[in-house]
């Protein structure tokens, strides 16, 4: 393990009676790093995060924490906090006092925690909260509080368990940001699990994207959202058009087809063959809509007909639903500015997209 590295898995799995929650996971997390673990409910991700913090065991394989074996090492005794989803703050504590309890548990002197506790409240933008009764607290406020009370302990690796989950949409937004800066202040590592992935894509570094127990991809926000490495992957992060077909061989390359619809991609599952069934993802904003004057129809690569059936002014987008040959839907995203044509239910437009730009599992 390198040196640079806080936590690593090797070959994890964890399997509750018969059923395998986690199933020989490998990754690691370098030191400083923002890693988010993202899936669906009930794929495993925070079972990993319970074992990385020692509130379960694997059941085969083995977690290192800065280059140590963590097996048969109590919670307590591990350099990692955990923040819940619900936040356990001690109600009847104020602010400075829930801060506080890990220090006074290890045995701080006063002077000490004083020091400590004012330092990480002005870490967390709560400076001169610590008289403050939990009840007095916003939800954004609460939740720094529960991660002020985790960092003071100065632990190697925070863990963080759909800690925004609870908030309201507005409030998450302003959470993000807070956390994001949090972490570039303190640099801590931090591994944070959620389902949402505007909320990985927005803070991680680096995410694991998990489903039903397996590791489907690790990487970069980029590459996951323009090189999915697979089907799963190219419909979980991000929007996507998805239309089922089946690849058919044309002048000597490999086409997708769905009825009279076909397309060309230069990203194509290598796996895949003449005749087999597959899928073909592309962004909506990927999808151009063509002007009369800029181009014919028969010129362009995967260009298509078609009529717009639902139109969704969002501020900075606006979102089309279009139908293209048949009863076909799929979305096109469109970057709103003054002066750009816009299109009205009914329109009938030119589309196109780049064979670059969509996938094909």
């Amino acid at each position: 393990m390198s040196v640079l590295n806080d936590v690593e898995l090797v070959n994890v799995t964890k399997k509750f009676g018969e059923k395998i929650a986690v199933d020989s996971i490998n990754f690691y997390v370098k030191k400083g790093e923002f890693f988010s673990i993202l899936g669906p409910s009930g794929c495993g991700k925070t079972t990993t995060l319970r074992m990385i913090s020692g509130f379960e065991e694997p059941t085969e394989g083995k977690i290192l924490i800065r280059g140590k074996d963590a097996s048969n090492i109590p919670p307590n005794k591990r350099p990692t906090n955990l923040v819940f989803q619900n936040l356990a703050l001690f109600p009847v504590m104020n602010v400075f006092e829930n801060i506080a309890f890990g220090l006074r548990v290890r045995g701080v002197s006063n002077k000490e925690i004083n020091k400590k506790v004012e330092y990480v409240l002005e870490m967390v933008g709560l400076k001169g909260y610590g008289k403050k009764q939990i009840s007095q607290l916003s939800g954004g406020e609460k939740q720094r509080v529960a991660i002020a009370r985790c960092l003071v302990i100065n632990p190697t690796v925070l863990l963080l368990d759909e800690p925004l989950g609870a908030l309201d949409l507005k409030l998450r937004e302003q959470m993000k940001i807070e956390l994001k800066k949090i972490h570039r202040n303190v640099g801590t590592t931090f591994i944070y699990i959620t389902h949402d992935q505007g909320e990985a894509l927005f803070m991680s570094d680096r995410i694991a994207v998990m489903n039903k127990g397996k590791i489907q991809q690790i990487g970069v926000p980029e590459e996951l959202y323009d090189f999915p490495a697979n089907g799963f992957v190219a419909g979980f992060v991000g929007q996507t058009n998805k239309i089922d077909g089946f690849l058919e061989e044309e002048n000597g390359i490999l086409v997708f087809r769905k009825n009279s619809f076909k397309a060309v991609s230069a990203n194509i599952d290598k796996k895949l063959k003449t005749k087999d069934s597959c899928s073909l993802y592309i962004r909506p904003e990927k999808i151009t809509i063509i002007d009369d004057n800029q181009s014919k129809l028969s010129s362009k690569v995967n260009s298509y007909e078609a009529v717009v059936k639902d139109k969704i002014f969002m501020g900075e987008n606006i979102r089309y639903l279009v139908k293209i040959l048949g009863d076909q839907i799929i979305e096109i995203m469109q970057t709103y500015r003054k002066g750009i044509p816009i299109k009205n239910v009914g329109d009938k437009i030119l589309i196109s997209w780049d064979p670059r730009d969509s996938n094909i599992f």
